[in-house]
């Protein structure tokens, strides 16, 4: 029978870290943490891409306040369409489980 290696390295299918698993107890014995590119080249890029990131809210904003704005406008039409439609739909009794009997 062989016998289970001491020590061996397995890549985190999750974050790809190195880790070090001891054969015997299976426990982790050292992590090393992968290494992650930069995400922005230089400061100006970083500010750059802020500005555009806040350009973005406020243009969000903005289409969040013009629908609220007009929100009462549309919930009245979708009420004055239920209620036309309602006149419309000639009156069905409901029959209730107990009239059943």
């Amino acid at each position: 029978m062989a016998k289970a290696p001491k020590q061996f390295e397995v890549t985190c299918p999750c974050c790809s870290a190195a880790l070090k698993v001891d054969g015997a107890t299976g426990a982790v014995i050292a992590h090393t943490a992968p290494v992650r590119p930069k995400t922005f080249a230089d400061m100006e890029e970083a500010a750059r891409a802020m500005k555009e990131q806040d350009a973005r809210k406020e243009s969000i904003f903005r289409q969040s306040v013009e629908a609220e704005k007009h929100k009462s406008d549309l919930l009245d039409k979708k009420f004055q369409e239920a209620l036309k439609r309602a006149k419309e739909a000639p009156d069905i009794p409901r029959v209730r489980d107990i009239d059943l009997d």
